[in-house]
């Protein structure tokens, strides 16, 4: 006989168990890095440039040259991927045209990163001529992260209720007025949420960054977007394969050095998210 409340409790178990199956290995790869990661931790291996062929010394380099990276791509994806959503949810018409468009950017989303390192260097580094640099980094980058932001931001804005603007407009304001006002305050939550995926794949990507910026070593900081830089991705990439006889605490206290500095942007974004989405009304 059909028992619902077996069933339920058979339901909430598998769904105990796949949430297991996903929290464990992730708690367990963050326990390893921060074990073997935080011996090599202390203020010389965060301010130093590397030394000894990049087996002693520091990765400040990296670290500044991954926050330039990240924060060039959130410069140019953001504004672009926010229109280009507030074009789709609120003015395009849905049609086939429409819907091919919306399909095309989900499905960009899933384009492996290194199709957008190739991309990069074909058009930025050689038809544009910017060369390897911090520029041609960023660009490819936001391109990269352009349609995980336009598909969260679209999501966002078609998630706040069409009475908000059927009211708006009822009281005499225009299209872009009930947008700027009414719309987009009450969308920026899902925004944000769209920002932080960004942030953490722009910050962890290797491929991109290895066509379009990344140097294997570099004695001195970039003094310009046109000049190379070293990224943590990458650096952390050359330390495990290419240079051998590495300490494996400098090679965990790279990834560590990364997962913290991923971490604490996506915190930023997380906590101007939770203060708009008290300002919710609904």
């Amino acid at each position: 006989m059909f028992n619902p409340q077996r069933t339920q409790k058979i339901a909430f178990f598998f769904l105990f168990l796949a949430t297991l199956l996903i929290v464990i290995p992730v708690g367990l790869i963050v326990v390893i890095i921060i074990q073997k990661g935080l011996p090599a931790i202390n203020w010389q291996f965060i301010s130093d440039i590397p030394r000894q062929g990049m087996r002693s010394g520091g990765i400040f380099p990296a670290i500044l040259g991954t926050i330039y990276l990240v924060l060039g791509a959130i410069i140019f994806a953001l504004p672009i991927g926010l229109l280009a959503a507030i074009y789709l949810s609120e003015y395009a018409k849905d049609n086939f045209w429409t819907r091919i468009i919306k399909l095309s950017i989900v499905n960009l989303a899933g384009v492996p990163s290194v199709i957008y390192g190739l991309f990069g260097l074909a058009l930025f580094v050689v038809f544009l001529k910017f060369g390897a640099s911090i520029l041609s980094g960023s660009l490819t980058l936001g391109i990269m992260i352009l349609p995980i932001i336009i598909t969260a931001s679209r999501e966002a804005l078609e998630s706040v209720p069409y009475s908000f603007r059927e009211v708006s407009l009822s009281l005499g304001a225009s299209k872009w007025q009930t947008i700027r006002h009414i719309v987009l305050p009450n969308a920026i939550p899902g925004i944000l949420t769209g920002t932080i995926l960004g942030l953490g794949r722009a910050a962890g990507e290797t491929a991109p960054i290895l066509f379009t910026v990344a140097a294997f070593y570099l004695p001195r900081l970039p003094k310009s977007i046109f000049d190379q830089a070293m990224a943590l991705p990458y650096h952390l990439y050359v330390i495990s394969t290419q240079v051998p006889n590495v300490d494996e605490k400098i090679r965990y206290g790279t990834a560590l050095v990364l997962l913290t500095l991923v971490l604490f942007m996506n915190l930023i974004a997380i906590i101007i998210r939770y203060r708009f989405r008290k300002k919710k009304k609904w």
